[in-house]
């Protein structure tokens, strides 16, 4: 019997995409070492595992708990993270066993690269970076922590992405070059579908194509 506890925190369709991902790098343990984490969904069981509050995932005997976070709002990401350093709780790094990743990549802890994810060459990227499915990132870009790619993100070459951005699905962004990145601003929100043609400000929604300031009314 196994002392692990490995958790997927967050029981919501991401997360229900999340756990085949996370059984695949734990093959040698039983479906019983795999549990949900939602306060809203406790004492539930979702395909089969069990989900839990996050008290009792931590009060679990088990004594090896490990988790990665499936939940694609950066805020309340960087708040668990914080919730799970409080208790002493290793962070995962997941990645699907169809992702590229080629030459000079740097990404930091608890990163989830879902399937057909590709990071080619000289990338840095931050902590808690999330790449949904048939997302890339070209050459030469530099992206912070907590930042959200949702499914189809073509971040292409010489591009930074600066904390807590949040990319939506099927986004292009324009390649920029060496001695002047297109940068997307922390906090950004770059719509989906959007074509982004030059860089964001900080806290701003763009959507369209090419991408503009969606106004507040």
């Amino acid at each position: 019997m196994s002392d692990k506890l490995i958790g997927v925190y967050g029981a919501s369709g991401f997360g229900k995409e999340v756990m085949p991902l996370v059984r695949a790098q734990f093959v040698e343990l039983d479906k019983e070492n795999f549990v949900f984490i939602d306060d809203g969904q406790a004492n539930t069981d979702l395909n089969g595992y069990q989900v839990l509050s996050y008290t009792n995932f931590i009060n679990n005997s088990k004594a090896d708990k490990r988790v990665t976070i499936a939940i694609a709002n950066s805020q309340v990401r960087e708040k668990l993270v914080a919730r799970l350093n409080q208790d002493g709780v290793q962070h995962l790094e997941i990645q699907a066993a169809n992702t590229v990743i080629l030459d000079e990549v740097e990404i930091g802890e608890g990163s989830l690269l879902c399937p057909f994810t590709c990071l080619t060459s000289n990338i840095k990227i931050g902590k808690f970076f999330h790449a949904n499915i048939y997302s890339y990132v070209a050459h030469d870009c530099v992206i912070g922590d907590y930042v959200t790619f949702a499914p189809g993100v073509k971040c292409n070459g010489n591009i930074h992405i600066e904390d807590h951005a949040y990319i939506g699905t099927g986004a292009v962004i324009k390649q920029g070059t060496p001695d002047k990145p297109l940068v997307i601003g922390k906090g950004a929100i770059v719509g989906m579908g959007a074509v982004v043609t030059k860089s964001v400000p900080a806290g701003v929604t763009v959507i369209g194509n090419p991408a503009r300031i969606l106004e507040k009314k």
